[in-house]
């Protein structure tokens, strides 16, 4: 186990004050502590943003990515080399607009690796236009006119698509995004941590004040801990296909709810196989040690070259 002050670096950061960001990141850096993985074997890449800038504060290996790029650069990280801790990290703009279409086709995958998203409902780095998940209807102070688009529910679609373990936390609750995140890490296969924060720049909906409940009557939370009202997310026997299914939609369901109190905590979790281990299954160099390790030297490469050229 690492000590906290090993995982944090001397790189100044400035985001925005009281931004969520701060409470995603200092989960983040806890949840690594607590891995008891080496530093060298962990690896974070990010994309465009405000968010972008996260693995210049982690003390591991950090991958600066282009804008909604991160998961297949990420995923080729865990394709050659299986025993890096793979976790990828992006807005909302950036992982379901601009990055959709690999965020669906990671899940379709199951990798090994974990994606967190930093979920505020606006693009904060490029002046607060509406990013896919603020609701249609809604108008933040930084725009002309009420958003006419329906909003993307990334939870459903992260079920969808074929991620076997889908969470949601609040950057606030730094304790319960913390314990989220390593849940998520140490699942095998390809998780998602959806994670709802303010934006105090841009976002004058969904403040800190917002997701305390400062304005509704009983002045609770307007977040609630799904497994601790006794949601039961996990498929129990992996190879049940009806039980996948039920669970998913469970899972789908919750995931509706929204409105006046937003579920957070797990929607969804199945162990099955992932992808390394079905290739590895299919070649066996795989299974010996990373490709990244693999010894060529001794291998005739002229027929694959003759044909790629």
């Amino acid at each position: 186990m690492l000590k906290l002050e090993e995982v944090k670096t001397d790189v100044f950061n400035d985001w925005c004050p009281g931004c969520g960001d701060f409470g995603i990141l200092s989960a983040l850096q806890q949840a690594i502590a607590e891995l008891e993985v080496p530093r060298e074997k962990i690896a974070v890449f990010s994309g465009i943003g405000c968010s972008g800038k996260t693995p210049h504060f982690l003390n591991v290996y950090g991958i600066h990515t282009l804008h909604g790029r991160s998961l297949p650069i990420a995923a080729g990280a865990k394709l050659a080399n299986k025993d890096l801790t793979v976790i990828a990290v992006g807005g909302d703009g950036d992982g379901y607009g601009i990055g959709a279409g690999h965020f669906v086709a990671t899940g379709r995958r199951n990798l090994d690796l974990t994606y967190v998203v930093f979920n505020n409902g606006v693009y904060g780095l490029t002046k607060g236009q509406s990013a896919p998940t603020l609701a249609k209807g809604l108008r933040t102070k930084s725009m002309p006119a009420p958003a006419i688009v329906e909003a993307v529910n990334p939870i459903a679609l992260a079920i969808c698509a074929g991620f076997t373990f889908v969470a949601r936390s609040y950057s606030l609750s730094v304790k319960h995004l913390k314990a989220t995140i390593l849940a998520a890490i140490r699942h095998p296969g390809t998780a998602l941590v959806d994670v709802l924060q303010p934006c105090p720049t841009y976002n004058d909906l969904h403040t800190k004040e917002f997701w305390a409940g400062a304005d509704t009557p009983d002045k609770k939370p307007r977040w609630y801990d799904l497994q601790q009202e006794g949601f039961d997310a996990v498929v129990r026997d992996p190879e049940d296909g009806g039980e996948v299914v039920r669970k998913k939609t469970a899972g789908v369901m919750k995931s509706l709810e929204g409105g006046e109190r937003e579920p957070v905590g797990v929607f969804f979790e199945w162990k099955t196989a992932t992808y390394g281990e079905q290739l590895a299954a299919r070649m066996p160099l795989l299974a010996e040690k990373p490709l990244a390790e693999a010894d060529f030297s001794g291998r005739d490469l002229t027929p694959l070259l003759a044909e790629l050229a």
